[in-house]
């Protein structure tokens, strides 16, 4: 069983640059199946989710080449193959191939997704919108089966904001006949990137990134070259770890405006940032002071980055109240940060935490984000190392993990 070996007590120091964002590339990846010819996805991170995703393409009948950060997919044979099982089991962005499989060719057979499994999250606004495009939406045996003699534009409101859900609805969508509108749409950056990639390809898009998005759908796509934006959860990451770490540390590659929450957050706290054009610097203090912190959908404090903060949140001297109102079970990692000697009780959506000194222990990351909130708690500890199990999780999201912290002078490896 691989380990990641973390010896804490060094602050970070240096310059990290932060790749394409994984939340869209598990969503550009699979609107490439709505083209008749290549799609090239630049500034690609290099994780196993993108991998997985180039294999199912592949299943389907795609040609794929991968090289550096570039993908090329080539979707002119692809045919809607039935994909019960298998690899869409690995991710739990799989459920796109439903949307983009459904725009294509009018059916989709897809195996409901994994990927990790901190909270059931249930894809009826999915179906919701499918089905109101004209689709029928069955359950066969665990696979949703989706079938469409002819997909019409319809107005579909969405119950609880959804990025998956808005994704999956704009990709089916973007072929329909007729005019869509999405209304209580999801307004992350991802979603614009998507909207993006679809218009370069011949989709006529207006609204993403606000609440109502209005798609008229177009007979034929086509292929196009398209630059995947860098990755907010990624960055934050950093921003929280130079903190926790009371390094210096500049985050480069980004856009500063897709990190507001997590900025305003830490200046409260008061560690000193400092934003430029397409960088952050990041420079830790010897003292912090507690603060509330609220996960909403965006431009909210982002539900990804309340696990890491969790363990920021550890630093500083009082108590701190951090309420996820995204998801309501996302503390898989406090019982793991508290054998490591944090203070931290879960009452509902919130937990409570107190300062406190960390220590090395043996954990394991119950999911991605998990396994963030433990590098970064096993990065503050001064003594000994802490062993972090469940690698597989945290490779998922970050890029060259190891690698880059150990340019920013940190002391990790990996084990087994």
């Amino acid at each position: 069983m691989e380990k990641l070996m973390v010896r804490g007590g060094r602050p970070l120091r240096g310059t990290v640059g932060i790749s394409g964002a994984k939340n869209s590339a598990v969503a550009l990846i699979p609107a490439a199946i709505l083209a008749e010819s290549e799609v090239r996805l630049d500034n690609l991170p290099q994780l196993s989710d993108v991998a997985v995703y180039a294999e199912l393409l592949e299943e389907l009948g795609g040609k794929v080449t991968w090289k550096d950060d570039t993908m090329s997919i080539d979707p002119s044979a692809m045919k809607s193959v039935p994909m019960p099982n298998g690899r869409v089991k690995m991710l739990r962005a799989s459920y796109y191939l439903m949307g983009a499989l459904l725009g294509r060719f009018g059916e989709a057979t897809i195996g409901l997704p994994g990927g990790c499994n901190f909270e059931p999250r249930p894809i009826d606004q999915h179906i919701k919108g499918f089905e109101a495009l004209g689709a029928e939406v069955t359950n066969d045996h665990g696979s949703i089966r989706i079938r469409a003699k002819e997909l019409r534009g319809a107005k579909i409101y969405l119950d609880v904001v959804s990025v998956g859900a808005t994704i999956n609805i704009m990709l089916a969508a973007s072929r329909a006949k007729g005019l869509t509108l999405i209304e209580n749409a999801a307004k992350e950056p991802e979603i614009i990137d998507v909207a993006t990639l679809l218009n370069a390809m011949g989709a006529k898009i207006k609204g993403a990134g606000t609440e109502t998005i209005r798609i008229e759908g177009v007979q034929e796509m086509h292929g196009c070259r398209h630059s995947i934006i860098p990755d907010r959860i990624q960055a934050g990451t950093y921003m929280i770890a130079a903190a926790a770490t009371r390094g210096d540390v500049l985050i480069d590659n980004i856009i500063p405006k897709h990190l507001e929450a997590m900025t305003a957050k830490l200046q409260e706290m008061g560690v000193h940032v400092y934003e430029m054009d397409e960088a952050i610097r990041v420079v830790g203090q010897s003292l912090y002071e507690a603060v509330d912190v609220k996960a909403l959908v965006y431009p909210g404090f982002a539900t990804d980055l309340q696990s890491p903060m969790t363990s920021l949140l550890t630093q500083a001297r009082g108590v701190s109240v951090l309420s996820d109102n995204v998801y309501n079970n996302r503390f898989k990692h406090v019982p793991e940060l508290a054998r490591m000697g944090a203070h931290i009780r879960v009452e509902g959506r919130s937990a409570i935490i107190e300062g406190s000194r960390l220590n090395a222990a043996k954990v394991r990351a119950a999911d991605l984000r998990a396994g963030a909130a433990l590098v970064v708690a096993a990065l503050t500890v001064e003594e000994g190392t802490t062993e972090i199990t469940g690698v597989e999780y945290i490779d998922r999201g970050y890029e060259r993990l190891v690698t880059q912290l150990s340019n920013l002078g940190a002391e990790v490896w990996r084990d087994g």
